[in-house]
């Protein structure tokens, strides 16, 4: 490879076009700023892609899990199963509420919430007693409640295992909020990411699949809670309101006409786009054969489509991550880790009592996980680059 052409590989890039600009600066040049027809237009492609009654566009994939959770009727002192193995918003939704997010431990292939733990926590917790204390928190808030829900996330792009998960909950009667935020258009047997569970939820934040800069959207085929969120998303203005009347108590979560207008853009070129990141993954996996140090990502063969959002390697247990990410960082390549547990932050781990050790597969993907440079717009030069700094800094 020729030095002279090297250029700082950034760590994600968002895939911004001529047409996208042009679409924002439509919406710039009419007064119609929030509220307006690119919601609208929005929110119908979303339904047309993903074959949904309802979409609602909100300001990010946070306040749609929140609005998922408030129709759900969790309430204080519910329980919500959940993986510690996430971005931390999966668990703070449950938090905004006084609910108790109850940890699984995941799989250790895909980062997924383990379907076995997964079922016997379900029986435990409904069974009550010394059963369902292993599962719950050390430090309770008071005392627990019923369990009413679980909130799972399809992790980096690669759905759950439903085939598992659902019968379960539907045998609880438990409703399931699925957290795709990262795996917009992913498939698990050839169904969509995000129609598993009564609600979906994806993400728009610059490096995910497509983005509106901050912003996300809810799907759900239920008619009734689909109304309830809009009027949450609108400071609990319902269907039939007058101007500044509010059923319900109630949130700013709308999205704006800028931000809708370049998701509406982008999502024509949606399979462009994942085709481009699914390359680059391809890219990565064919460098990275040359390094036994390096496990590259799993995906299943019930993935029967992976919506690439991050590439996380895991290094051997022998590898300091920490002392790796500091040399890649000084041969130009940026890296994160990629997660570290929920139940570990501070502020969880004082409230509930947790204390490492507690979900030994999370520790271990947190301790070993590395995510390297990864978007639709990078090329095969600087993945080269990429492997390039790994094999200085192994």
């Amino acid at each position: 490879m020729d030095n002279s052409k090297k250029n700082n590989v950034p760590m994600s890039s968002p895939e911004i076009n001529e047409e996208d600009r042009q679409a924002v600066m439509e919406v710039l040049n009419t007064t119609h700023l929030s509220m307006g027809p690119k919601i609208d237009q929005f929110e119908q492609a979303v339904k047309e892609l993903t074959g949904s009654r309802h979409a609602l566009a909100v300001s990010s994939g946070t306040t749609g899990l929140h609005l998922c959770i408030r129709a759900a009727g969790i309430e204080q002192g519910d329980l919500v199963i959940t993986t510690p193995f996430s971005f931390i918003s999966s668990t703070n939704v449950i938090l905004f509420e006084k609910a108790i997010p109850v940890f699984v431990d995941v799989d250790p292939l895909t980062g997924n919430i383990a379907a076995d733990q997964l079922k016997q926590a379900i029986r435990d917790l409904n069974r009550g007693g010394k059963d369902a204390s292993r599962w719950l928190p050390r430090n309770l808030p008071g005392k627990a409640g019923r369990l009413k829900a679980v909130l799972s996330v399809d992790v980096f792009g690669q759905p759950a295992d439903y085939d598992s998960l659902s019968p379960v909950c539907e045998e609880h009667g438990l409703t399931i909020i699925e957290d795709s935020c990262e795996a917009l258009c992913a498939t698990y047997k050839s169904k969509l990411a995000g129609k598993f569970g009564k609600y979906g939820v994806f993400a728009f934040y610059p490096n995910k699949q497509i983005t509106t800069g901050e912003g996300g959207i809810i799907i759900t085929d239920d008619d009734e809670d689909a109304a309830f969120m809009q009027a949450l998303r609108n400071q609990g203005r319902a269907p039939g309101d007058a101007w500044l009347q509010h059923t319900y108590l109630g949130y700013n979560y709308r999205l704006d006409e800028m931000s809708a207008a370049l998701g509406l853009s982008q999502i024509k070129r949606l399979d462009h786009m994942l085709d481009s990141r699914a390359q680059v993954a391809d890219w990565y996996n064919r460098y990275l054969q040359e390094f036994p140090m390096i496990e590259t990502p799993h995906v299943l063969p019930s993935t029967t489509r992976m919506s690439w959002f991050v590439y996380v390697i895991r290094l051997d247990k022998a590898v300091d991550r920490d002392e790796f990410a500091r040399r890649l960082i000084a041969n130009d390549v940026p890296v994160r880790p990629y997660f570290l547990p929920i139940h570990l932050q501070p502020y969880i781990a004082e409230q509930f009592g947790y204390r490492k050790g507690d979900y030994p597969v999370t520790e271990a993907l947190g301790e070993h996980g590395l995510a390297l440079p990864f978007s639709s717009v990078m090329s095969e030069a600087q993945v080269e680059q990429v492997c390039e700094g790994i094999r200085k800094s192994l």
